[in-house]
């Protein structure tokens, strides 16, 4: 393969970088009074690295930096919407972490250099490439859990979170070293090349195996890698629940597809990680919905229904289609913005002094503000996947997926498991239409955040309505890519 060096398809990267450390720099001389000026600078920043991307996309992949930074349309779809939601979770975010004492520099640039891992992940053709991104992302992560430094559930989450982090971690690169001495290449296209040619040490390759899709289960939250998840969620500040319960979602899918599709997607191969896929779906689906029924935790109960979505989305992945691999990409696009809308609206209902955080908290709500109650009500029905939601769309296309290679009993238990959850999602609908309200605070948000969250919600109802172009979208952009 011939390599170019040219350094345009890496611009949304170097801008967002060299952005990044000039936010850090002029919020030194910046007074609390005048922060808002480091919010703008921020979301301009955001705004032009999306524009970036989409100026420098390319229909056909480029590869840079001696081929171990790639742009190709699965980089290009998942960087611009990484920016957009990150824009969206800032924007979500200002009023709480105004109240909270968080609207500070560091927030700002911590989210930043943390969306600059996300998209060199997502951009990574190199085993380490894919790893300073990984590494990017977590320590930026690692931090803002424990941002709220005098709250003590904060800064067990952020201590709990960098203990499992760095576990994950090494399992993953002693995973990726087994598979570079299998190989002899760290970088992505040639071990799939050597892959398919068989030339490969195939012990030490099913080592390898074992101990990415282990490190690759921790990023997802999936079982059995999971414990993690709610204690994160629900410790963490809301608006960095938000960020980690979002955007990184796209990288996690990113990197599984680099690593399993494309490196490891012999037909050998696929057959030996299928298998752990198959077994992490199912405890995924199973434990991630079970568990969510018994929460009164709205933070948490959401990061159950996240286990149990991961299980989902890896339905279209254990399928090693082309077409299973874009419904898992149009799975993560759906969810990622089910869980922008409902944990914006916990930051919406969220004071100075008071998280909404219970389930009690949403009782009587449409009685409140029957506008924000029916935007609710659109997230947890597609969540629960109920027509016509987008919800539903998603999980129909994966269990599409694995019904095409036979594993038809498989999708009877998704579906099974998708009617268990089905319930505490319409449990939140029962406290906020026939529930008497606890309180009678009325909401009163800004423009930008009514707005935002007003398009988030129905465009869960417009996808669902016409989901056909979002779907031919993704499995074209992963065609072209892997």
């Amino acid at each position: 393969m011939e390599y170019i060096t040219p350094l345009w398809p890496a611009y949304p990267e170097l801008f967002l970088l060299v952005m990044a450390g000039l936010i850090l720099i002029l919020d030194l001389f910046i007074s609390d009074d005048h922060r808002v000026f480091t919010y703008a600078l921020t979301q301009f920043t955001l705004l032009g690295c999306a524009a970036l991307t989409f100026l420098t996309s390319n229909a056909e992949p480029i590869y840079t930096f001696n081929g171990m930074f790639v742009d190709d349309l699965m980089a290009d779809v998942l960087k611009l919407l990484t920016c957009v939601v990150v824009i969206a979770v800032l924007a979500y975010s200002r009023a709480y972490v105004s109240a909270r004492g968080m609207f500070r520099g560091e927030f700002f640039t911590l989210t930043l250099f943390a969306t600059l891992g996300m998209m060199v992940m997502i951009s990574a053709n190199h085993l380490l490439t894919l790893y300073m991104g990984l590494e990017l992302l977590s320590l930026c992560l690692y931090a803002m859990v424990a941002l709220q430094r005098d709250s003590l559930q904060s800064t067990e989450a952020a201590m709990k979170y960098f203990v499992l982090g760095a576990l994950a971690s090494g399992m993953l690169l002693y995973g990726m070293s087994m598979i570079y001495g299998a190989t002899g290449s760290l970088e992505i296209t040639e071990i799939a090349q050597r892959a398919a040619d068989g030339d490969y040490l195939s012990a030490v390759m099913v080592f390898g195996l074992v101990f990415v899709v282990a490190g690759l289960g921790f990023k997802l939250g999936a079982v059995p890698f999971h414990m993690w998840v709610p204690d994160i969620y629900q410790g963490a500040p809301t608006a960095v629940t938000l960020l980690i319960g979002s955007a990184p979602k796209f990288a996690a899918f990113a990197i599984v597809m680099r690593l399993l599709a494309q490196a490891l997607g012999d037909d050998i191969l696929v057959d030996q990680w299928r298998q752990m896929l198959l077994i992490m779906a199912v405890l995924s689906m199973a434990i991630g919905n079970l568990t969510a029924i018994m929460q009164t935790n709205l933070k948490r109960m959401l990061a159950y229904s996240a286990i149990s979505h991961m299980g989902f989305m890896l339905l279209g992945v254990l399928s090693g289609t082309t077409e299973g691999y874009g419904s898992s990409m149009f799975y993560v696009v759906v969810y990622v913005l089910m869980s922008l809308g409902a944990f914006g609206v916990i930051l919406l209902l969220s004071r100075d002094g008071f998280e909404a955080e219970n389930l009690d908290d949403y009782k009587g709500l449409n009685q409140r503000n029957p506008w924000y109650a029916f935007l609710m009500l659109l997230v947890m029905f597609s969540m629960a996947g109920v027509p016509p939601m987008v919800g539903f769309y998603a999980k129909l296309l994966v269990l599409q997926s694995v019904v095409e290679i036979g594993l038809w009993w498989l999708a009877v238990i998704a579906v099974i498991f998708s009617l268990v959850g089905a319930f505490y999602y319409l449990r939140i609908v029962k406290l906020m239409y026939f529930d008497e309200p606890q309180t009678q605070v009325v909401l009163k948000p800004t423009f930008e955040v009514r707005a935002l969250l007003s398009v988030n919600g129905l465009a869960m109802l417009i996808l669902g309505i016409a989901p056909q172009p979002l779907m031919v979208f993704c499995i074209e952009a992963v065609r072209a890519s892997i």
